[in-house]
This record gives structure tokens, sequence and C-alpha cells, in this order.
């Protein structure tokens, strides 16, 4: 039916739209690493290096923190007044908060300036998901969800070629003018495209809404102690601190490890986000290819997360190794992995949930995820000088323990929640 043909087309215009705006969020909060070097100096490292790294956990953590704030009102906010007017506000409170650290010069200033970026930042994913539960049916809707999910390692490719070179050749505050003036760019492409006359005619709903079935929209309160929740919130708790392990911290170890110097930082990190977006979809592709094959939609899920999980362990062995390449060579696996996992993890709320419901369910779980993560955050700040090698150990077995602790609750939750929802699965 041309329709249905031209509602595909639209869908994966709309998918691009999100992995577009993924890529700018992710630059806007990898621009602190990638300038660290020079902000060191700035803030004293020369002078004491534990307290500096202390100083730079925190700073940090002002960002995870007030991500997990913002993502715990973020979801409900964006189910209500819907993901264009919600994903607008969100890019418009992060651009200026990432333009505002060009006028830090402080560890508090610093902080200040991370905490707004992380509420602004918060609105993005349960955006972009409750964009994709509209658009994509749940054969789709995991690679989708891997498409503008890399996103976040495009920006990692893309940010240490940009990032550093603005800074070098123009200053470090000149990193924060670009990466802020990119999200400002595609808020006014945002609000010129037709997001609500499309989607009204074009989304999931429109196209099946000949066997859809309305339900009432779950309160806050069923949602917030709902099963399937907080199996969803553990198992981001789990596994979230490791890719932001990965994006504060990796160029540090690079740099400290291996003296690879911030104008060569480019190279490494492309190679390892290369990997890292190829997993994102290909993760994605997995769950849908072993829907297609006549696996049902959980077990192709658990599938999918379980071979994720298992390679994600590979992690344990980069402190052993003595050479960059070999590093580099693990790091595109364990960074592969975790956006695969993460695919299929973040396309969980929408199989367990009804549309309406999931952004809120996506805000609840990073809200969990950002504790877990300012945690694991302060202890790599604490543990880094002299015990570096308990961190990397947990990170390898941080996706093991979530699929035995909380994916058979999650699997379990959406069995029960089948009936409620929409049929469009």
């Amino acid at each position: 039916m041309p329709g249905s043909h031209r509602a595909a087309n639209l869908r994966w215009v709309v998918c691009g739209l999100l992995f577009l705006i993924t890529t700018v969020n992710y630059m806007d909060r990898s621009a602190l690493g990638l300038v660290e070097p020079i902000l060191k100096h700035l803030l004293g490292g020369d002078r004491d290096l534990a307290l500096y790294n202390r100083h730079y956990s925190e700073i940090v953590n002002c960002f995870i923190i007030a991500y997990g704030v913002g993502l715990f009102f973020a979801g409900r906010i964006i189910d209500r007044v819907g993901a264009r007017l919600g994903l607008a506000l969100a890019i418009a409170v992060w651009a200026i908060a990432s333009i505002s650290h060009a006028f830090m010069r402080t560890v508090v200033g610093f902080g200040i300036a991370r905490f707004a970026l992380g509420l602004g930042e918060a609105g993005n994913f349960p955006a972009a998901l409750k964009v994709t539960a509209d658009w994509f049916p749940a054969e789709d809707r995991a690679l989708a969800t891997g498409i503008f999910n890399s996103g976040t390692s495009a920006a990692s490719l893309i940010a240490p070629l940009l990032v550093p070179w603005v800074a070098l050749r123009f200053g470090w505050q000149a990193a924060f003018f670009t990466t802020g003036g990119l999200s400002l760019l595609w808020l006014c492409c945002w609000m010129l495209f037709p997001y609500n006359h499309l989607h009204l005619r074009y989304g999931v709903a429109a196209v099946s809404s000949a066997t859809a079935v309305k339900v009432q929209r779950p309160s806050f309160l069923s949602l917030l102690f709902s099963r399937g929740t907080w199996a969803f919130a553990g198992s981001k708790a789990l596994t979230d601190p490791v890719w932001w392990f990965y994006l504060f911290w990796l160029p540090k170890f690079l740099h400290e490890r291996f003296g690879v110097e911030m104008s060569r930082l480019g190279v490494p990190l492309i190679i390892v986000y290369v990997g890292a977006t190829t997993g994102s979809i290909a993760g994605g592709w997995l769950a849908g290819y072993a829907m297609r094959r006549g696996r049902p939609l959980r077990s192709a899920r658990r599938f999918a997360l379980l071979i994720c999980a298992l390679s994600t362990t590979a992690i344990i062995l980069v402190p052993f190794v003595r050479q960059l390449g070999q590093a580099i060579a693990i790091l595109c696996l364990t960074t592969a992995a975790h956006q695969g996992w993460s695919s299929n993890l973040l396309s969980t709320p929408s199989d367990m949930f009804t549309a309406d419901s999931v952004a809120t369910v996506v805000g609840i779980g990073g809200a969990v995820g950002s504790v877990g993560s300012a945690l694991f955050t302060f202890a790599v700040g604490i543990l880094w000088t002299r015990h570096a090698l308990l961190i990397f150990f947990g990170a390898g077995l941080a996706y093991l323990l979530s699929m035995a602790i909380f994916q058979r609750e999650a699997f379990a939750a959406a069995r029960a929640s089948v009936p409620a929802k929409t049929g469009i699965d």
C-alpha cells in the first residue's frame, strides 16, 4: 500500500534525525574529557595529581547526578507534552549549558555548568525512545534504536577530531561554543520539521489503527512500582556506568598508560568508536534477525543481550596488555558489545509498556542508572591511581550480573504485560 510504503520511508527519516541529535548530544558531553589535558593545568593538576583526580571525578559526577535527576522527571513530561516539544526544550537548555563552560575557571564553576548540561541532556533518550515506539513496529524497534544510539559512538568518532583541533587552534573555550552551536542548529531544523502532522498520518498508531486497542495511560506511581520498570532500571544501574567510564576516562587512560597526547587522541578513539558504532547497529539487527527466523520477541531480545554480555568480559584483559594496538582491539570489542547491549535493553520498555508510557519508564530507568553511574565514577576517582584493575573487573562482569539478577524479571514482566499492549507487536 502507498501509505504503508511512505510510512516506512518516513520512519527512517525520523530515525536519521534522532541519530543526528544523539550524535550532537554526545559531542556536547564528551567535550570536557577531550580538553581535560588543558583543564588539568588550569585546575591545578600539576600541583597535586591525586586531588585533581578527585576534583575531576566530582565535576563528572555533577553531570551524572543532574542527568539522573533530569531523567526522573523528563520522561513523564515528554509523555505529556509530546516528543517534539519535549526534545526542543531539552536541547535549548543543554545548548546554553554547553556554551556556559567557556566562561568557567574553577572546579565549582565547571561543576555548575556540568549540572545544567546534565539536566538538559536528560531529555534526549526518553524523547528518542518515545519517537521510536510511536513510529516503529517491534521487529524493527531494536534496529532503529541501534541506529540512533550509534550516534553516541559517531560522536566519539567526530569529537576527537573536531574538539581537540578547535581547542588547540582557537582556545579550549571554542570547543564548547562549537558543540553548543551545533545543538542550536539542529534545534532550528527540528522546529521546522512537521513532526506532529506526519506522525498522525504515518505513525504506527495510524498505520495499524484497525487492530490497535485503546488503553488508559498508566499512572506515574503504577509505573514507578512496576516489576518491569525496576528490571529495566536495575540493568541500567549496572551497565550505564561502564559507558560513562569509556566516555570520560578512556582518553585519560590512553594518555597516562600509553602516552597518547591530546593532539593524537583522534586516531585511537576513532578506531574504538567505529567498533562501537558497528556494535550498536549489529546488536539491534541481531534481535530483529532472530525474530524473523521465528524466535519469539522475548527470546530474541534475551539471545542478543547474552551475546553482548559475554563479549564485554574482554575488558578485564585491558590492564594486562602492554601495546596500544592490543588495548584498542579489546576496547573495540567491548564498546561494540556495550552498544549492542544498549540497543536491545533500550527497546525493552516498548516491549513491556504502551507507547504513552515508554518515556516515563526510560526516564525512571535512566535516573536509577545515573545513581549507579555516580557511585561507580566516585569509586573510579578513588581507585584510579593505585587500584585500576578493580575498575576493569567490575566493568567486565556488570552485564552478566545484570542478566543473572534483573533480566529474568524483565522478561517475566513483559510476559505478564502482553494483554495490556496495543496489539501492534
